[in-house]
C-alpha cells in the first residue's frame, strides 16, 4: 500500500485490528502495524500516542454525540435529545459498512484486560461529555447527569446489538428499541 493513499488513521486502525487478531496485542508493535499499513512510525504517532490508542476513533463517538445533542429540536427533553444524537451516530458512524470492524473490534477488547479498561474509561468521558452539552441546553444538572447515564446505556445496548452478526437492524433503529426497553425497565418502580 503506496504512504500517499487516504485516510491513514483508518488504515492504521485496519492493519493494527488484522494483527491484534492474528499474532495478538501483546505480540504487536507500532512498527508492525505502520508497516502493514504501508506508513511509517512518525506517522503512526501523528495520529495515535500508543498502539492501545489505534482502535478508539480519536473521540470520533464523543464527538459526534455532542454535536448531536446540540442540534436536537429545542423542545427536546434531554433523554429525547440523547435519542436524537443517538440516530444521528447511527446514520454517521455506525453504518452498515463499519459493523464488521466493530464487531471485530469488541472481540479483540473483549480479549484484553487493558483494552476493556480503556473502553472503560472512554464510556466514562462520553458520559461527562454529554452531561456537558445537556448542560449547555439549559438542562439542569441532576436531570442532565441522568439522561446522560441512561444514554450511554442505551448506547451500550444497542452497539452490542448492532455488532451481532445476526443482526440486519441498523444502530438508530436498535437505539430506540433499547431506549423504549430502558424506559419500560424504570417505569417498573426499581
Amino acid at each position: 500500500m503506496a504512504r500517499w493513499q487516504p485516510d491513514a488513521p483508518g488504515r492504521l486502525a485496519a492493519a493494527a485490528l488484522d494483527l491484534f487478531e492474528e499474532q495478538g496485542y501483546e505480540n504487536t508493535t507500532v512498527i508492525e502495524i505502520a508497516e502493514r499499513a504501508g506508513l511509517t512510525k512518525s506517522t503512526f504517532f501523528r495520529y495515535f500516542p500508543d498502539k492501545r490508542e489505534v482502535l478508539f476513533g480519536r473521540g470520533t463517538v464523543t464527538g459526534l454525540l455532542v454535536e448531536g445533542i446540540a442540534s436536537a429540536p429545542p423542545t427536546a427533553g434531554p433523554l429525547d435529545t440523547v435519542a436524537d444524537a443517538l440516530d444521528a451516530l447511527g446514520r454517521t458512524f455506525f453504518t452498515h459498512d463499519r459493523r464488521e470492524f466493530s464487531g471485530r473490534r469488541q472481540a479483540v477488547l473483549n480479549a484484553h484486560t487493558e483494552l476493556r479498561e480503556r473502553e472503560a474509561l472512554k464510556r466514562i468521558d462520553l458520559t461527562a461529555s454529554m452531561i456537558e452539552a445537556l448542560n449547555r441546553r439549559g438542562v439542569p444538572s441532576l436531570s442532565a447527569r441522568v439522561a446522560a447515564n441512561l444514554g450511554t446505556l442505551v448506547w451500550e445496548i444497542a452497539y452490542d446489538r448492532w455488532i451481532d452478526t445476526d443482526n440486519t437492524e441498523g444502530f438508530g433503529r436498535l437505539a430506540r428499541q433499547a431506549l423504549a426497553e430502558v424506559r419500560a425497565a424504570g417505569a417498573l418502580g426499581y
